[in-house]
């Protein structure tokens, strides 16, 4: 199961630049996810400078990261160090577990859903908010009032674990049964016009036979960019039946652009990497 929202991204709005944020956590999962490592502030300002981030902007992100629990901060000397704590590496793990999966497209759905469905007061307004953004996060789309599915078998229960609404929701996994079908409640359920909107934005941002963004200044930069835009679509895709998607549906396109500008950049993102970054172990 995904992690909570609270600790993941600030995504924006659909199609907008990536905030801050959102390039910081990609920046980390990129550079320090499973190194057990710790970056100065001096080299992330310089690394994502190369994404066109400012350096207030930089430092108040970090600010705020530590005061989420995303990041650790550690003083080494006059220095100041950052690492990922435990609940932003599970959810840099899940994204990096999304962007490695072999196809932007479900093709081994068995037709088993899983419903979810909940009854909250009125006056618990966080609590609902809370519920239905991790539904989402999990794959999960609007079927009525207090009715969610998604395609597949999904574990709920840490979801209802993690917001103490266990007594408050229901799963069930299960098949549709006639009259419903399985195509319009994917189109019930999912704005597949929104979806397929977003990957068409990537390929039209990322057109492998256009120039790189103006926005990045090396190859660090843009694949800081190419990869927290491909999250993005990743975490609000929620990974549908490819037989029930329209024909020209565009997410396979876009994963092959990301797979090229991604292997394009990557050795001189690397090396600049090895060059810039101030690591420190704080283990040591």
């Amino acid at each position: 199961m995904r992690r909570a929202p609270d600790v993941e991204p600030d995504a924006g709005e659909r199609g907008s630049a990536p905030r801050p944020q959102s390039l910081m956590l990609s920046f980390f999962g990129i550079h320090v996810l499973g190194t057990g490592t710790a970056l100065s502030s001096a080299s992330v300002i310089d690394a994502l400078a190369r994404a066109d981030v400012g350096e207030d902007a930089v430092r108040s992100t970090l600010t705020r990261m530590v005061g989420r629990g995303l990041l650790d901060r550690h003083r080494r000397g006059r220095r100041m160090y950052f690492s990922l704590t435990g609940r932003a590496a599970a959810v840099l793990a899940d994204g990096e577990e999304r962007v490695r999966r072999t196809s932007a497209v479900n093709r081994a759905w068995d037709g088993t859903w899983t419903l979810v469905g909940f009854s909250l007061p009125e006056s618990w307004r966080r609590e609902r908010h809370d519920l239905r953004s991790r539904l989402v996060w999990a794959g999960f789309g609007p079927l009525q009032s207090g009715l969610w599915a998604a395609p597949g078998r999904v574990d709920v229960a840490p979801v209802a674990a993690e917001l103490g609404l266990g007594d408050r929701i229901r799963a069930f996994h299960g098949q549709a049964a006639a009259p419903t079908e399985a195509g319009p409640l994917l189109r019930t359920a999912f704005d597949l016009d929104a979806i397929a909107a977003d990957y068409r934005a990537f390929l039209a941002r990322w057109n492998d036979d256009g120039p790189a963004p103006a926005d990045a200044h090396d190859d660090l930069g843009r694949r800081l960019l190419l990869h927290t835009d491909w999250l993005e679509l990743v975490r609000r895709d929620p990974y549908l039946p490819a037989e029930h998607l329209p024909a020209d549906w565009p997410a396979e396109e876009a994963e092959r652009t990301f797979r090229t500008l991604s292997k394009r950049y990557e050795p001189g993102a690397r090396h600049t990497a090895e060059t810039l970054l101030d690591r420190w172990d704080p283990k040591d």
